[in-house]
């Protein structure tokens, strides 16, 4: 099992230095000064020497990546100086000279907009992500699951053939498309009735410190968010449920006379989850990394709208941290998801 795990996080770790690796390397195929983007047209000596000297533009690409690359490892190499310990909170295993071998948080170094440590920026705003992702993700199971049941259940009739054809509706729009249209249909024309707003975020933050939740700003963009995976899990819960009912196991409770409730909810329904849990993770972490659009459209300050926000200035430490981190929260709901299912089916672990 142990081996299992170590693999799964080694194939983590590819994919996240991958991710890296191509997200550096076209953000530095941009055209222009990177140091001009920072500091603006025409900067000073002084400025320039401090941006070469905190993002190496003065070296080459090769080597400006593998320095954002020691600067993101915990275990590092560094010079050991007063100003390096403050700046990257390091603590010493082994000196080697005047550098030492170092042990850290992940360092994704500074704004150049704001100055501010990208670390700080993104943990502020993850919180919203995750709060618009758990929403989304929770109203389309349960929501999913029901819609899904009644339709096996009334497989063949009107009502099967309406469920089926508006979640395949839903899940070829685009998010930003479905965006737009509910942003307008029930946050404008409909505003008297549904009194829910277009934009506005949902989590404020007054200034005597107390946090105020808005739920009324989460309700659209939940709702958007909700309906690519609403119409992955209502097929799959139909497809599975009428697999199921199939079985011969099924056919034996009806003969003994169980209630169809007892049926369908203690024997069906719960040998038919399996494939709607892989749904679940997996849709989860796409939700954490696909919000960001519908963040901006909705005016949510998540990680999605501080990320385009920093395309759009060209801020390339806050979009290359950005990435990493949903990169990471994507390998890791993976990596936990692959343990469960190793956990539960030993087939798993042998393949």
């Amino acid at each position: 099992m142990l081996q299992f795990i170590l693999k799964r996080l080694g194939y983590g770790l590819l994919v996240i230095l991958g991710v890296m690796l191509v997200v550096f390397f076209i953000f530095h195929a941009l055209p222009g000064d990177p140091v001009e983007v920072c500091a603006g047209k025409h900067p000073s000596k002084e400025e320039r020497e401090l941006l070469n000297k905190e993002f190496g533009f003065d070296k080459p690409l090769l080597v400006q990546f593998f320095l954002y690359l020691n600067d993101f490892s915990p275990l590092s190499f560094h010079e050991n100086t007063p100003e390096n310990q403050k700046k990257y909170r390091f603590q010493k295993l082994l000196s080697l000279g005047s550098s030492a071998f170092v042990i850290k948080f992940p360092y994704l170094r500074q704004s150049c907009r704001t100055n501010r440590q990208v670390a700080e920026q993104l943990l502020e705003n993850l919180e919203g992500t995750l709060w618009l992702s758990l929403s989304a993700i929770t109203l389309a199971t349960v929501l999913g699951i029901f819609l899904g049941l009644v339709a096996a259940l009334k497989k063949g009739t009107f009502t099967d053939n309406f469920i089926v054809t508006s979640s395949v509706v839903g899940f070829s729009t685009p998010s930003f498309v479905m965006a737009i249209l509910i942003s307008i249909i029930f946050g404008y024309y409909l505003a008297d009735i549904t009194g829910l707003p277009i934009r506005g975020h949902f989590l404020e933050l007054k200034d005597n410190g107390e946090r105020v939740f808005r739920i009324k700003y989460l309700i659209l963009p939940t709702i958007t968010l909700a309906l690519r995976p609403l119409a992955i899990i209502i097929q799959l819960t139909r497809s599975a449920m009428i697999e199921v009912l199939s079985q011969d196991y099924i056919r034996t409770a009806r003969a003994k006379g169980l209630p169809k409730w007892r049926i369908v909810g203690k024997h069906a329904l719960r040998n038919a989850l399996n494939p709607v849990i892989t749904a679940v993770s997996g849709w989860f972490a796409a939700l954490m990394t696909g919000a960001f659009f519908v963040e901006y459209l909705f005016n949510l300050k998540g990680l999605g709208y501080v990320t385009i926000e920093a395309v759009d200035y060209r801020d390339f430490p806050i979009v290359i941290g950005a990435t990493v981190v949903i990169a990471i929260i994507f390998v890791l709901i993976n990596i936990i998801v692959d343990i469960i299912y190793a956990l539960t089916d030993p087939r798993i672990r042998l393949s």
